[in-house]
Formats: structure tokens, C-alpha cells, sequence
């Protein structure tokens, strides 16, 4: 550990969803490991989601959530336990409420900086009025932030076209109208509010200090230069999820160690190496029954094996005879996997993925290529940066941006068997796709070990809250 850094104290605040507070809990661990005093903020249910995956150089405030005040079940801190449209509401605005005892914390600890989620814009002013630099972490990337900014200066949704080009961007990106969310429908719903979120966000975000992203410059960097050219001060620091390096730390990101973590690893290592597809669609995808039972259909039709990753409660989508059939091909995990170890075993050759960023930038670290089933949020965004920009990517064809399981068109079985087989086969097209997928493995390992990119980022950033702190 670098002395000369051990003076800085950090506070990291992350919003309370596992897509957001994991990848925040890796870059503390990031600059804790390069000499910074870290400490986390958060609330009893979710200090013991990260308690596990934390050692002695990261600290843990905890401050309470108000559950009872806004109507919450109990333990209901971590938007991953939210299960209607009300619940959803209501723990957004308890979020929102934590203004004062951030406040306090601030006033308490009075760290050098603050990282707060871009979701959190409220912090901005709380930090601001103690004097204390703000900066914004985002849980995307710097291509999907730039896409997003040309479709807002675009507005194509209001035109009588099916799809669109985006313009002023440095590569071709086409959208369908029925990929992208049109905000302001959210107008006059009971997620208004929502909209200003949104804006404070993007108004507050070139005021803060700077900009935190989980992806690396040679990654993006077309799109890192150009979002840096709007928003100021921005620093690639990942992939953060390559800071779990033992396997103990990669099996409790998460805070679970379930015993099929075990059962898993030994049917992987039956495996001949790279024969195995992984499908997982994170942390807040549900499914039709419908839907479910094709997938289920298409996996064992595809004769690849398979880890599949289910969240759906309940048996009623399993066809008839189905696990007897998929015995020795397949496993299917119910609610939670150690997704890091899964993706870097040896056995598993490709990933179907719901195009989270965190997943994303997961599978790309682990060298594999991925087909590409987005479904909300920046996910068609990020199937764009796989399929049309690296070339890692295999579409199945997802075409409808929704939240609610059972709008979505449904993807037949078929369909899903042509694209594992199409990923996983032998010929010269997903041969060079693979060969793709493992330089971008080696390129973001390289970036975040000495002398990287990333590691680079993280020092620069460092030594210059360093220097503001010491002339102060």
C-alpha cells in the first residue's frame, strides 16, 4: 500500500440495487488496494450483502432505512426485494428521504470526496454545501451514455418511422423506436417523479467533480473521448470486477454461498473446455411462463450444455420429462449463481446475457463472446456496443424495451437454438468472433494491472485529490 495515499478518505455511497452496489463495492475495493482510506455508507440489510466480499481496508458506515416510514416490508433495502409497481415507488422516495443523515455522516466523517450513484443527484447539493467534492458514478458505459445523448438530441420517437440512425456518433448505431424508453410517457403516472430524477442528474452531473466508469479506454475509446468532451472530467477505472481475485471473494459477491456454488463447480469440471453456455439475465429479470418454457426448450435443443440461471419462483414454465431428459447436459440454478466463478471456468465457452452492463463488461472480461437478449434500461444500448461495434455479439433478437415480463413478444425456441448454435459452432465466423472475445479478455486484465489504462486512472485521480487536499 502506498503511503503517500493513505491519507485521502473516500466515501463511497452506492445506490441500493445489486447492478449498482456491487460494481460500486469492487471500485472501493479498486482504490482502497491503491492507498485510499475507503469507507462505504449504507443500511443493515445491505451492509450484510457486503460484509462478505470486504476485507479490513474498506470500512463500513451503516446508517438506518426507513422501511416502516414508507410503507415497506421488512428488510425491503435493496431494490432487488421489490415486488410490486407501489414498492417500487415507495423505496425510490425512501432513497430520497436519507438526505439528512447523509448529511450528518458528512459532517461526522468529513471525508476529502464523496462517490455517490448518478441515481442519488440529491447528494450533489449536500455535498456542496459541507464543501466536500462530489463524484458521480455511473453504471453504464461511455457508448451508451453517448447513444443515449444523441437519441435525446434526436427525439425520433415522435416521427412515423420504425427505427432510426443515430446521428453525429462515430459508427452507424440503428434502433428500433420499440428498443428505447420514450421518458416522458412517464408524464401524469405515479413514476413522474421519476422524470426529475432524471434531469437533476443530468444537470447536476457536470457540476460535481467528475465522473467514475466502469469500463476501460481502450474498450470504447472513441465514445470515452467523446463523452469527456461533454461532461468534463470523466476516469475509466474498470473492469472493477477483476478486483475478486480469490475465489472466496468472487463466491460472496452477492453475500451468499449457497452450497449449489459446489454442486456447480464439479459439474463444470466434468466439462470438456469451452462446451458449456451460460445463460443468467442478472438480478431484476422475471420471466413469462410462456417465455420460460421456450427457453427451456431451445437450450435442449441446441445439444451444447448449459448453465442456466432462473429467478421465476415456482415449476409451472418446466415442459413435462424436462430435467430427466437435460440431466447430463444441463444444470438450471435457482435464484442467485456466483456468476465471476461461472463465467472464468475453463468449461464455459459463450453467454447469454440480458446485456447489463455489469454482466457485460463480466463476460467480456472473461474473454467470451455473448448472444444478446436486452430487455430495459441501457441493455439494447449495450447489445449495440457487443454485436455492432466489437463484434463479440449474436443477436436473438429482442425488440421491445419493457419492464412487464408478460408484454414482451416471445422468442421461440428455435430461435434461441440457432443463436447458441450459431455462437458455439465451429465455423470461421464463430471462430474469429471467439478469437475477438479472448484479446478483449487479455486487454481488460491488461488494463487494470500496473502501468494499465485503469490502474493509471485510478493513481491519476488519487494524486489529484491529494494535491487539493493538501493545498486546502
Amino acid at each position: 500500500m502506498d503511503s503517500e495515499h493513505s491519507h485521502l478518505h473516500m466515501l463511497f455511497f452506492p445506490y441500493m440495487a445489486q447492478g449498482h452496489m456491487l460494481p460500486m463495492v469492487d471500485m472501493a475495493k479498486v482504490f482502497a488496494a491503491h492507498g485510499a482510506r475507503v469507507t462505504i455508507l449504507t443500511t443493515p440489510v445491505n451492509a450484510a450483502i457486503i460484509h462478505p466480499n470486504i476485507d479490513d481496508s474498506v470500512n463500513l458506515h451503516i446508517i438506518p432505512f426507513p422501511i416502516v416510514e414508507f410503507g415497506l416490508p421488512s428488510g425491503c433495502e435493496n431494490r432487488s426485494f421489490i415486488l410490486s409497481e407501489d414498492q417500487r415507488i415507495n423505496f425510490i422516495k425512501a432513497i430520497s428521504s436519507l438526505r439528512h443523515p447523509f448529511d450528518s455522516v458528512l459532517r461526522d466523517l468529513n471525508p476529502d470526496c464523496v462517490v455517490t450513484d448518478m441515481f442519488m443527484p440529491w447528494t450533489y447539493y449536500v455535498a456542496a454545501a459541507r464543501g466536500i467534492l462530489r463524484l458521480v458514478f455511473h453504471g453504464t458505459n461511455n457508448f451508451s451514455l453517448c447513444v443515449k445523448s444523441a437519441f435525446e438530441r434526436c427525439c425520433p420517437l415522435a416521427d412515423e418511422v420504425n427505427s432510426f440512425i443515430l446521428p453525429d456518433l462515430p459508427h452507424k448505431i440503428e434502433m428500433l423506436k420499440t428498443q428505447v424508453m420514450d421518458f416522458n410517457k412517464l408524464a401524469g403516472t405515479p413514476l413522474e417523479f421519476l422524470l426529475d430524477v432524471l434531469n437533476e442528474a443530468t444537470e447536476v452531473e457536470p457540476k460535481s467533480f467528475g465522473t467514475l466508469m466502469n469500463s476501460f479506454y481502450e474498450l470504447e475509446s472513441e465514445y470515452a473521448d467523446r463523452y469527456a468532451e461533454t461532461m468534463g472530467r470523466v476516469w475509466n477505472v474498470g473492469p472493477v470486477s477483476l478486483s475478486n481475485k480469490e475465489m472466496i471473494k468472487k463466491t460472496t459477491r452477492g453475500g451468499e454461498y449457497p452450497t449449489s456454488v459446489n454442486e456447480c463447480l464439479k459439474w463444470l469440471d466434468k466439462k470438456t473446455t469451452g462446451s458449456v453456455m451460460y445463460m443468467c439475465f442478472g438480478s431484476g429479470s422475471l420471466f413469462s411462463v410462456a417465455q420460460l418454457r421456450e427457453m427451456a426448450l431451445g437450450l435442449g435443443a441446441s445439444r451444447h450444455p448449459f448453465v442456466w440461471v432462473v429467478r421465476n419462483e415456482g415449476n409451472d414454465w418446466i415442459p413435462e420429462g424436462y430435467e430427466e431428459r437435460i440431466k447430463d447436459v444441463g444444470m438450471v440454478i435457482r435464484g442467485w449463481a456466483p456468476q465471476l466463478v461461472i463465467l472464468n471456468h475453463d468449461a464455459v465457452g459463450g453467454f447469454v446475457t440480458h446485456c447489463g452492463w455489469n454482466s457485460s463488461l463480466e463476460g467480456i472480461s472473461a474473454g467470451l463472446p455473448m448472444v444478446t437478449w436486452p430487455l430495459y434500461a441501457d441493455q439494447f444500448y449495450n447489445e449495440k456496443l457487443l454485436v455492432d461495434i466489437l463484434k463479440v455479439g449474436v443477436m436473438v433478437g429482442s425488440k421491445v424495451y419493457t419492464f412487464d415480463a408478460n408484454a414482451r413478444p416471445i422468442v421461440e425456441a428455435a430461435t434461441l437454438e440457432a443463436a447458441v448454435r450459431r455462437l458455439m459452432g465451429n465455423g470461421l465466423e464463430a471462430e474469429e468472433r471467439r478469437t475477438r472475445a479472448k484479446e478483449l479478455g487479455k486487454m481488460a486484465r491488461r488494463a487494470v494491472e500496473k502501468g494499465g489504462s485503469s490502474y493509471e486512472e485510478v493513481e491519476k485521480l488519487i494524486h489529484e485529490l491529494m494535491d487539493i487536499k493538501n493545498h486546502v
